[in-house]
């Protein structure tokens, strides 16, 4: 049995490779509508936020041979988990990560911190446009909110735990864009042309996390962006092909094998 860190849609794409491949595979994800998903594509889900304890007891429950860690770039609290996990449980772990965008665009400013970014936001002032998701939300909230020459509009999921934050961290309504993706640079362009938008803040998620959709439609605009380094984690190995980490699978069932 392969078990997969997952909750993005390549990570669904990687986890239905696997099991083309021969692995018998379930994934762990955070939301019910991702492992709803996960199910609509016929693959098993555990739902919720893991410890190594818990992914240990998991991993022994199920006889995993290996975990395939496919979890988004910038959760790298549940990667540490599971590096920590594998190593207890003595199991073969393999960091699956989507490879970085190529951003050529010279308005763009790269911080290593949401910290960062949102002090760098409050001396620009203006009209900003946050789409780095609702996790970081309080962070922005609490640095440009109380600032009269700001405006932070924050486009996230429409789930109502982000709305339940955003009512919590009284964050104007009418700053609040609740969609789904995936969104095209058309639609990009139109939602910052409607707010008048003259700072975009985005991180690094890679092109399946549409940022170079987002990074073109600020550059036809002349908007200046800034964009998140991912966290750099030690991790014991990278792959960023599906048929890599096949490749690593079938070598470590052939050792199990044997």
């Amino acid at each position: 049995m392969i078990m997969m860190l997952s909750g993005t849609s390549d990570a669904r794409q990687l986890a239905l490779a696997i099991r083309d491949a021969g692995h018998d595979v379930f994934a762990t994800v955070v939301t019910e509508h991702a492992a709803e998903q996960m199910a609509h594509v016929g693959l098993r889900a555990h739902v919720g936020r893991l410890t190594a304890y818990e992914m240990v007891q998991l991993i022994q429950q199920h006889g995993v041979i290996a975990v395939v860690d496919a979890s988004h770039p910038f959760a790298e609290e549940a990667s540490r988990q599971a590096m920590k996990a594998t190593e207890e449980a003595n199991v073969p772990y393999i960091r699956y990560e989507r490879k970085e965008s190529v951003i050529t665009y010279d308005r763009v400013t790269f911080v290593d911190s949401y910290e960062a970014a949102a002090q760098y936001a409050a001396n620009k002032k203006g009209v900003v446009m946050l789409t780095t998701g609702s996790k970081t939300l309080p962070i922005f909230a609490h640095t440009l909110l109380p600032l009269p020459d700001v405006r932070l509009i924050a486009r996230m999921l429409p789930r109502k735990d982000n709305m339940e934050l955003c009512e919590r961290l009284r964050f104007p309504q009418e700053n609040i864009i609740a969609m789904q993706g995936p969104f095209t640079k058309q639609l990009d362009i139109a939602l910052m042309q409607h707010f008048g938008v003259t700072l975009l803040v985005t991180k690094e998620s890679g092109r399946v996390g549409f940022v170079d959709e987002k990074i073109a439609a600020a550059k036809q605009l002349g908007i200046e962006t800034v964009v998140i380094r991912r966290p750099k984690l030690s991790y014991p190995v990278v792959y960023h092909e599906f048929s890599d980490v096949i490749c690593a699978l079938e070598e470590i069932k052939k050792k199990g094998e044997k």
